[in-house]
């Protein structure tokens, strides 16, 4: 997915827990796993006005676009690009 999550950078900044974070937020640590590690489909602009009010951040901070062939590997280019 091009829209990457950046949640544990801003936890490693402030030196906090997932589990401080999701009680702060109000939402469960589970829940709060699923959007950290890029699996959320959605998120609510009311629990990201929330993660970005406790964090100190801007959306911007948490969330940033990368087109879908940026995480692609060398291995993965080559063969895309008709080399052995």
């Amino acid at each position: 997915m091009p829209i990457v999550v950046d949640i544990d950078v801003m936890l490693a900044r402030r030196k906090m827990s997932v589990g401080e974070l999701a009680e702060r937020v109000g939402i469960t640590p589970a829940n709060l796993a699923v959007l950290k590690n890029g699996r959320a489909k959605a998120v609510r602009f009311t629990t990201l006005a929330a993660l970005c009010e406790v964090l100190g951040c801007q959306p911007g901070d948490l969330l940033r676009w990368e087109p879908d062939g940026t995480a692609r590997t060398e291995e993965t280019r080559a063969e895309g690009a008709g080399r052995p």
